[in-house]
């Protein structure tokens, strides 16, 4: 018989999330924390730190490594102090990520490059410098933020459907190769969020024109899936959390889409 136990209890562990100054890695780094890890806010934003001082202040063990992902020297250097400060890293979250909303012929070879750099170039740094760590600790799990548009195709979005895409099935590489590492690689791929991002590409797509346009955009974001809303940054850290603990103890490799039910 099961005895009944927290599975989602993350004491003495330690996370690392990027893009964590505010959006969904936000949302994640305030989740993952209140089950107990200590956490690791990584942002390129030095508006992270404000952050971080309120997980501090609440009792919980968080700290902000302004890192700029695209730069490999500078995630050597922030993997090396996020050791130095908790002593392990078991669990990593690559969210950082930006998008341009545009169609292929009418991208900059500069856009295309920033939008893959931040997404899938900082995936790679992040985990190539991690993953060690995760070694002499004796596994770990890392969780990449796809999207339903890795899944799937979007408008005015190649760039952004490119990392994504790239996204879910670097994760499944990476959940081959390093099984044997007792390090599990999963990725969770959100619909339409309510965040920063969210409204940016209202704006960039016309269809915010003035802040009075944003609450009827977010909510025509989400009228049209079966569960009739738009998701919130909770939504989605709900299920890191699950990815990251021992209830997803037999799961690597998997694609797990958190939209509403908007690909279904």
């Amino acid at each position: 018989m099961f005895e009944r136990k927290d599975y989602l209890d993350l004491s003495g562990k330690t996370a690392v999330v990027t893009g964590a100054g505010s959006g969904i890695g936000l949302a994640v780094a305030d989740m993952l924390s209140a089950y107990g890890a200590a956490v690791a806010i990584v942002d390129v934003n030095p508006a992270g730190e404000e952050e971080a001082r309120k997980f501090r202040e609440a009792g919980r063990n968080v700290q902000f490594f302004r890192c700029d992902v695209t730069n490999e020297q500078n995630v050597k250097e922030t993997v090396e102090g996020i050791v130095s400060a908790f002593g392990h890293i078991d669990i990593l979250h690559n969210n950082a990520g930006v998008t341009v909303r545009k169609t292929i012929d009418a991208l900059s070879e500069k856009e295309w490059d920033f939008v893959l750099d931040v997404g899938l170039k900082g995936l790679f740094l992040m985990s190539k410098y991690v993953i060690p760590e995760m070694r002499k600790a004796g596994g770990g799990s890392i969780v990449n933020t796809g999207s339903g548009w890795g899944l799937k195709g979007g408008d005015q979005a190649a760039a952004y459907c490119a990392v994504k895409g790239g996204i879910v099935n670097v994760t499944r590489a990476m959940a081959i190769d390093h099984g044997k590492d007792n390090i599990r690689v999963n990725s969770v791929n959100p619909g339409d969020t309510v965040t920063n991002m969210m409204i940016s590409e209202g704006r960039q797509t016309g269809e915010i024109k003035s802040d009075d346009d944003i609450e009827e955009f977010l909510k025509a974001c989400g009228s049209g899936r079966p569960l009739a809303r738009i998701g919130q940054p909770e939504d989605i850290a709900k299920c890191v959390l699950f990815l990251c603990s021992d209830l997803a103890g037999w799961v690597t490799g998997a694609a797990l889409v958190v939209d509403g039910g908007g690909i279904a």
